[in-house]
């Protein structure tokens, strides 16, 4: 193990989640590493910069490799990446140990992802939030996990809406994102059409903090929209974005949180808009153990299929405005409401 790279079984991290808050469990993980044989299908890891403690992308991802290596008998190993420059070693690596499936977290290892697949045309590789169609010299063996991040969006955006028509005040919500791609801007997109659906005379305000680590900085953005008269603020930006729903938090607003029900966070979360990660992990370790891996092409995660998802909803919405919001939410499903915007103007 090198300094820069943590190749961690998942005995390890359990226990490790466990005394980080991450919700692991070290008596579950450890009892299925023990009983890890040769026979046993590999299946490697690999997180992106914001650790398994983000409450968020690397923790759904590693909840559906944890649910795979109880539920499917699979050895699960995650490799952290501390910083961007441990992308290839730790997907090469994967590679190098022969393991069955490698699953590749986020939209910044796309790059990365390509040029070792090149390399290991025989490995199975996915990756989280990329389009496989996007990917450098569209290898073969690389499936593309991607999300319909605007309808679930575009769910929690008609929620803020209706909340905000109710509220005294400007009408006015905000959202931060961490950086922008797609996923990001396909989030926002939804958020920003379901809110004017809502509400067509609602102010939308929006902001990237070019990071998902620093919870100072979205918190700072967050307030910001505040103080601009947002009563709602969106996070978008992983483990950063937790500064969004703090800063909701200390100024008595809402908050949505993004990714994971992040309604423990606090009463001052209003919803979540899920994204499944977890779901599609445990789906692509269940094409390599039935010989029905695609590689080549995507796996589409969406509301109809229960890909993506909102979240708690607080008690305080009034029970009108639930009900709204489920036929909303069936009429997407359905195809009524169709062609939701995937990209901000």
């Amino acid at each position: 193990m090198t300094p820069r790279r943590l190749v961690v079984p998942l005995l390890a991290l359990a226990v490790a989640a466990l005394a980080a808050g991450c919700g692991g469990s070290s008596s579950t993980a450890g009892s299925t590493a023990t009983k890890t044989t040769a026979k046993k299908k590999l299946v490697v890891l690999v997180t992106d910069i914001g650790q398994l403690n983000d409450h968020g992308f690397n923790q759904l991802a590693y909840d559906g490799l944890q649910r795979a290596q109880r539920e499917l008998g699979i050895n699960g190993v995650v490799y952290q990446s501390p910083s961007s420059s441990d992308y290839v070693p730790n997907l090469t690596t994967a590679a190098r140990n022969n393991a069955d499936l490698v699953v590749s977290v986020g939209f910044d290892q796309a790059s990365s992802i390509a040029t070792v697949a090149k390399q290991f045309p025989k490995t199975h590789f996915a990756i989280i939030d990329v389009n496989w169609n996007d990917l450098p010299g569209h290898p073969k063996n690389v499936e593309g996990l991607i999300f319909r991040e605007q309808e679930v969006g575009y769910l929690a955006g008609y929620l803020a809406g209706l909340v905000e028509k109710h509220a005294k005040g400007p009408n006015t919500i905000g959202s931060v994102g961490g950086e922008k791609q797609p996923p990001v801007d396909r989030y926002i997109a939804g958020y920003q059409a379901g809110a004017r659906a809502a509400d067509p005379g609602i102010k939308l305000l929006n902001a990237y903090s070019q990071e998902w680590v620093d919870q100072a900085k979205c918190k700072t953005l967050a307030l910001n929209q505040i103080a601009d008269g947002a009563g709602i603020v969106f996070q978008v930006a992983g483990g950063c974005g937790l500064g969004v729903l703090d800063a909701a938090k200390q100024r008595g607003v809402w908050g949505i949180g993004v990714d994971a029900d992040q309604s423990y966070l606090g009463r001052q979360v209003l919803t979540s808009a899920m994204k499944r990660v977890d779901t599609s992990v445990y789906a692509t370790v269940q094409q390599v153990l039935a010989g029905k891996f695609h590689g080549g092409t995507n796996a589409v995660f969406s509301l109809k299929n229960r890909g993506v998802a909102l979240g708690k909803i607080s008690p305080k919405v009034p029970k009108a405005d639930a009900q709204k919001l489920q036929q909303v939410a069936k009429q997407i499903a359905d195809g009524r409401i169709a062609n939701i915007p995937t990209q901000l103007k």
